[in-house]
């Protein structure tokens, strides 16, 4: 099915005459951010497989493999099938797949992908026995990670003597191979204060460090010891510990990340590369005008979005229902069918409430391209 804004792409001045609500990419800004990341990583000698359920797209993924990525990671069985017929290598599922039907339908991808192809987390022997039964039906070794909670617990085994157990029920597995940790603590990734947060990340590293010691003592060496976000990017490297990053939502960024890494911030400059553009449906409030984005076009579970352009940035914007937004103007009044940019909230979860990206070149639109991965679980 057609978009109403496939019509204007390579008009010159066209991003002021797009159908609104419209998710924008800033194409050279994305750019920029998937670069910085890449040299990055390869300055410090670290991999970088980024988490897809930032983007949900294949294109974008695409880019950040060509930039030097090992791969990426996805949540949930349908990001993961999504990337490998997209032809994107090294997918790693983070979460466990516990369900008969998830089973079945990792092992068909791993099928698909081929050796090395794809690899999944465990947390709980009971799984680790259901994947190795299941994966005597491939011809090549289903690739494990154990899951350590982190302090975070959202998933991951609690303890230390849990976490080393698993590796040696995966390490003795006839059709599973171990291939390290992973050691995700998304918990960290939004303190506010960079002091704070870098403590805690090098508490988290000595950890981690005393988890691989252990392992290798009892025979089940760690390849692989994968975590770290955008918050701590440019602190996991220290220590040797990590040897992959799982940051993912550098390449949009949002709110809450711009915050976050605006105090004290040594890493690369990463840009605002995703907005939304919304346009003024009323201006009778007394104080406020309305706009055409609200709860279904903006994630509620952070900071609100913020005014980037069209209006002034210190103007502050509410959301006023499932399809409305209330923006109280500093300044001169927008008039009916103004259009005003807003700064994400939180990147992830508002790109899945959108079908496709607008990418923009300054004021044309270049491309539009589907959000590949949105509802796929």
């Amino acid at each position: 099915m057609s978009h109403p804004n496939e019509v204007l792409i390579g008009v010159p001045g066209g991003r002021a005459r797009l159908d609104t609500p419209a998710l924008l990419i800033e194409r050279s800004a994305l750019e920029r951010n998937i670069a910085r990341m890449a040299e990055f990583a390869a300055t410090r000698r670290i991999g970088l497989r980024p988490h897809s359920k930032t983007h949900k797209s294949v294109e974008v993924a695409r880019r950040q493999v060509a930039a030097g990525a090992l791969g990426v990671c996805c949540v949930t069985l349908g990001e993961a099938e999504l990337m490998v017929a997209g032809g994107i290598p090294g997918v790693l599922i983070t979460s466990p797949a516990v369900t008969e039907s998830k089973i079945a339908r990792l092992i068909a991808l791993a099928t698909k992908a081929g050796p090395g192809g794809v690899m999944v987390v465990i947390d709980n022997p009971q799984n680790l026995a259901a994947l190795d039964a299941a994966a005597a039906a491939l011809d090549h070794p289903l690739d494990v990670l154990v899951d350590y909670g982190a302090n975070y617990n959202r998933t991951g085994a609690a303890s230390h003597v849990e976490l080393l157990g698993l590796a040696l029920l995966a390490g003795d597995a006839p059709h599973l191979r171990l291939r390290g940790m992973q050691a995700y603590a998304g918990n960290l990734q939004h303190i506010p204060e960079r002091v704070r947060r870098a403590a805690a990340a090098t508490e988290l590293r000595a950890t981690l460090a005393h988890l691989v010691e252990a392992a290798h003592g009892q025979g089940t060496p760690f390849d692989i010891v994968t975590g770290a976000g955008t918050g701590t990017h440019d602190m996991d490297p220290d220590g040797d510990v990590f040897t992959e990053l799982q940051a993912g939502s550098y390449v949009f960024m949002d709110v809450d990340y711009r915050d976050a890494l605006a105090d004290g911030r040594n890493g690369p400059p990463f840009e605002v590369a995703l907005l939304v553009q919304t346009a003024v449906v009323s201006v009778n409030g007394p104080d406020w005008v309305t706009t055409d984005g609200g709860i279904k076009c903006f994630a509620t579970d952070g900071p609100l979005p913020e005014v980037a352009s069209g209006i002034d940035p210190s103007s502050r914007y509410q959301l006023f229902g499932d399809e409305h937004g209330k923006l109280f103007p500093v300044g001169p009044r927008p008039g009916l069918g103004a259009r005003i940019e807003l700064v994400t909230p939180h990147c992830d979860p508002t790109v899945n409430l959108h079908d496709v990206f607008h990418v923009m070149e300054g004021d044309t639109l270049v491309a539009i391209w589907p959000v590949d991965g949105r509802g796929k679980r």
